[in-house]
């Protein structure tokens, strides 16, 4: 397997700090899927069905079989080596419970669909896709600010009350597409933001402390189901400190800073 795919991978950028702790340990082992497994091992991951976790090669995943499914019913988890699946092996030992939620969501409503007349994804599975795949932790203390994201009131959000933003929430990435489109950075890419009230002491708490704290009261979250109506965008980019010249053209670009319809 090729490792070249890592070299694009720019480790400094800020949207990459939850899973660096994670990645710089599994980069210790060659090749990085034995540091998978062996973290996987280390923090004793299962899945829904209390299964071991781990990464096997893509080639295990059976022909005819949904790779939700798989996960579900053998806790392995198809790992090709390229920058969307290793982020997406990162994110399964940065925010675990996260993972099993929506794996357990998505293997559900497969089993539920599968003798219908016409098969289709269903609402709960694409929504689940999208956290899954695009999503946007904002753990914040401050009613306000989300309340201002829903509106789209970038420039409240972003330049008025950028203070109460920096001190009153922190921006944590769970999309592993996500991650994978800004190692090549541009301006509209956007997330799907899940919101989380928290006290003001939990945003105080150590990085690894606030993610386990995060990760356990998202995965309890999702217990009480998801659609697609729970995010709301967020143009990543214009998160303070994420891009340079975050400055008043920057936000009224409306091509990226849409107005609520």
């Amino acid at each position: 397997m090729s490792d070249a795919f890592l070299a694009q991978i720019d480790w400094r950028q800020p949207w990459l700090a939850p899973v660096k702790p994670i990645a710089e340990r599994v980069l210790q082992f060659s090749p990085w899927q034995d540091g998978l497994n062996a973290l996987a091992s280390d923090l004793d991951l299962r899945n829904h069905r209390s299964l071991p976790l781990c990464f096997v090669p893509q080639a295990d995943l059976p022909a005819g079989v949904a790779y939700e499914t798989f996960i579900s019913e053998s806790g392995g988890v198809p790992t090709r080596a390229n920058l969307h699946d290793f982020f997406n092996a990162l994110v399964w030992l940065t925010y675990p419970r996260i993972k099993v939620a929506l794996n357990a969501m998505q293997a559900k409503e497969i089993e539920q669909r599968r003798h219908a007349p016409a098969v289709t994804r269903g609402r709960t599975r694409d929504a689940a896709t999208i956290f899954d795949e695009n999503a946007v932790l904002l753990l914040s203390s401050s009613p306000a600010i989300g309340d201002m994201l829903r509106q789209h009131a970038w420039r409240p959000l972003f330049i008025e009350q950028r203070e109460l933003l920096l001190q009153e929430c922190r921006i944590q990435l769970f999309g592993h597409a996500l991650m994978e489109k800004l190692v090549k950075p541009y301006k509209a890419i956007t997330g799907h933001t899940w919101v989380v009230t928290a006290a003001p002491a939990v945003l105080d708490l150590p990085a690894s402390e606030m993610r386990a704290w995060l990760d356990a009261t998202v995965a309890m979250q999702l217990q009480d189901g998801l659609n697609t109506s729970h995010f709301t965008h967020l143009p990543v980019l214009g998160v303070p400190g994420w891009w340079p010249m975050q400055d008043e053209a920057f936000y009224a670009d409306a091509a990226v800073f849409r107005p609520l319809r």
